[in-house]
């Protein structure tokens, strides 16, 4: 949030951005799974090196992950890798634990447990987001009904798995009291006048899931995320701010161009493509809503997003991913 005694900037509305070419489209379509990649990727060559000192040792692993992230920018070849997930997990598990057996004398490493458990929870985001696409493929801007929980549960896996993947560097904390000076407070609520249900486009999980990641990413640990998602009779709403690093007045309109990020992030470790902003906005666009940056220099920023609600949507449940 915006420091205390801070003047509130104007929201700035962003309405277009420059065309992206078809590669560029699948690659933000895909965006979730890109980063889900590269965090499997690193995992695997950690255990590699934890378990002989080798960031290729597995090998076969590591080569279907860059097969699948060269193929994120063609739709229909990353529909197929998709389509596959079951085989693509079942071989990373299978060389895990056959590498595991050639070295035994390291299984019991707490950093080669600390390895597999999170190649593990990361296998297991990767199942939901690869069902999530072959969902959306079907119907690319349908909105579906889950519940409220379900939805948050969701959530707290996404945050776990941000957790395991700072390997103690910080941890994510719901309460305001239970913070200490290296934990980030996230507070994210969801209302719906549907309750005990919630009816979005399943695409927007991703939207909201870049959002926060953005968040935390921006945000120094001892800092705090608070956002929302609300659903009114006549639109869906969500909102995220932070009091992370902020964005240069002048870089605003631009930050949300394919492949930019703020002047002043560049030391920030990512494992991303600096898209998220991009297909937040994108998606925002498609479905006929409006996109809101406010943001000051060094004390924080607020994405804001409102979706119309098409007539009728709600009155038939839909399958929920």
């Amino acid at each position: 949030m915006l420091k205390n005694g801070a003047t509130q900037p104007m929201e700035t509305e962003i309405t277009a951005i420059p065309p992206l070419s078809p590669g560029e489209t699948s690659l933000l379509d895909m965006h979730s799974v890109l980063n889900l990649l590269n965090v499997l990727h690193g995992e695997l060559t950690l255990l590699g090196l934890h378990l002989a000192d080798d960031p290729e040792l597995l090998q076969a692993a590591l080569a279907r992950c860059r097969q699948f992230q060269n193929e994120l920018h063609d739709p229909a070849a990353a529909l197929r890798q998709a389509e596959a997930h079951a085989e693509m997990q079942a071989l990373i598990n299978r060389e895990v634990t056959h590498c595991l057996e050639r070295h035994p004398r390291h299984q019991d490493d707490p950093e080669v447990q600390e390895s597999r458990a999170n190649i593990g929870a990361v296998l297991r985001v990767f199942e939901v987001r690869a069902q999530e696409i072959l969902t959306r493929a079907k119907a690319p801007q349908a909105w579906l009904i889950m519940s409220i929980d379900e939805l948050q549960a969701d959530f707290r896996q996404v945050f776990s798995t941000m957790e395991k993947h700072s390997r103690g560097r910080y941890r994510i904390m719901h309460n305001l009291a239970r913070q200490d000076v290296t934990d980030y407070y996230l507070d994210f609520k969801i209302e719906s006048v549907t309750e005990p249900l919630i009816i979005l486009p399943l695409v927007f999980k991703d939207v909201m899931r870049d959002l926060l990641a953005n968040a935390r990413k921006y945000t120094r640990p001892g800092g705090s995320i608070n956002a929302g998602l609300a659903l009114t009779e006549t639109e869906l709403r969500f909102s995220v701010q932070d009091s992370g690093c902020g964005i240069p007045a002048e870089e605003i309109q631009t930050v949300v161009h394919y492949g930019k990020r703020g002047s002043n992030v560049g030391e920030v470790r990512t494992m991303g493509g600096g898209f998220g902003l991009t297909k937040a906005f994108l998606v925002t666009r498609r479905m006929g809503g409006r996109f809101w940056i406010r943001s000051v220099l060094g004390q924080g920023t607020r994405i804001r997003i409102a979706i119309p609600r098409p007539a009728g949507v709600g009155l038939q449940p839909a399958s929920a991913a």
